[in-house]
């Protein structure tokens, strides 16, 4: 038995660990809840329909963006085309579903995409509520602000009373509200549809911060009117953000495959697997030692044997994407940090493949 403290009833300290875990917006209620569906179906309707179709942000730099030739880069996108080469033999079958943060869930729900890779932080009440399973961790990130430069804002004590802007269905809005409670800064949020409508109201001075995803906010910071210069990170970091690949609960078959390709990607970059690597496996020691332990796999996850050639032959291995698309290689420089193989201190680790 479980004696509560003097003054505090069960129903109170219910409603505390409620307001503490559930964050705003992600409530989205079904009536007679999701369908679920059967093993293998998703699946085999990729496979019927020939095109795998992937929901991404409607522009992202660094994991989904659109050129005018009307090719889609980044992150996100490239592990869109990994799935592709597992599950169709070709990773140019992918059909790009652009989508804003509010969308997302329910057009997973509603069977418009079979995979969903945005940006998508996982929480456990995203998983219970939703009806949906998180595949792993696609990228660390967390939540920070930007400011002017000119603002004279150097840390976010200083937005105390400041009106600060925030994409509408994500975590960033209560996180911003749990951390103006707890550091007493009646923070008023400027809730917006797009990230393109916070930056709109930023640039007009609607809103004296932006708060987002680190990564989204260096992105958005590199194209900013009057360069990188005229905005500041501030040091704080309020929340963790692991952003990962999602589908709908109760294909068990497809939740596997899709979190193989993720761990295939992981496991060639520790393997020191890559493109071009494979591409002389034949007398590469590094290579038959990842391709031997993947033998045999393609039949337990609905698909030919040489799967996890076709995903990094496709997009390289995990480090290859990440730098391309948002490190060395990448107008961003962003630092690995967490998003290191476990090998080198980060927090990237596939479990063994046999």
């Amino acid at each position: 038995m479980v004696t509560l403290p003097a003054g505090i009833s069960a129903i109170a300290l219910r409603k505390a660990i409620v307001a503490l875990l559930l964050p705003a917006g992600i409530l989205f209620a079904i009536v007679g809840g999701p369908a679920r569906a059967a093993a293998g179906e998703t699946l085999a309707q990729v496979k019927s329909r020939g095109t795998l179709r992937c929901g991404v942000a409607e522009d992202s730099a660094g994991f989904a963006t659109k050129d005018a030739a009307g090719r889609w880069s980044g992150l996100d996108v490239d592990f869109c085309r990994a799935v592709a080469a597992a599950a169709l033999g070709d990773a140019g079958k992918v059909t790009f579903v652009p989508l804003r943060a509010s969308e997302r869930f329910p057009a997973l729900q509603a069977r418009t995409i079979d995979l969903l890779v945005r940006q998508t932080t996982w929480t456990l009440l995203r998983e219970g509520n939703l009806k949906v399973l998180f595949a792993g961790v696609l990228f660390y990130d967390s939540q920070g602000f930007l400011v002017p430069a000119d603002s004279g804002i150097k840390a976010a004590a200083q937005l105390k009373g400041a009106t600060v802007c925030v994409v509408k269905g994500t975590t960033s809005g209560q996180n911003l509200a749990n951390y103006s409670a707890e550091n007493g800064l009646d923070i008023q949020p400027l809730v917006n549809d797009s990230m393109s409508g916070s930056l709109e109201a930023l640039y007009a001075g609607r809103c004296r911060a932006l708060t987002s995803d680190a990564s989204q906010l260096a992105a958005v910071r590199l194209s900013s009117p009057g360069g990188p210069r005229a905005y500041l990170f501030l040091p704080e970091r309020i929340s963790k953000e692991p952003l990962g690949p999602v589908v709908r609960s109760g294909d068990d078959d497809w939740f596997t495959l899709v979190r193989w390709v993720l761990f295939a990607l992981v496991g060639a970059e520790e393997g020191g697997l890559t493109r071009e690597r494979l591409s002389a496996r034949a007398r590469n020691p590094d290579a038959q030692r990842y391709l031997g332990s993947v033998q045999q796999s393609g039949q337990a996850l609905g698909v030919d044997d040489d799967w996890a050639v076709r995903v990094v032959q496709s997009v390289g291995n995990y480090g290859e994407i990440y730098e391309r698309n948002l490190g060395r290689d990448s107008a961003f420089k962003i630092e690995r940090g967490p998003n290191k193989p476990w090998t080198k201190g980060g927090l990237m680790y596939a479990p063994p493949f046999h």
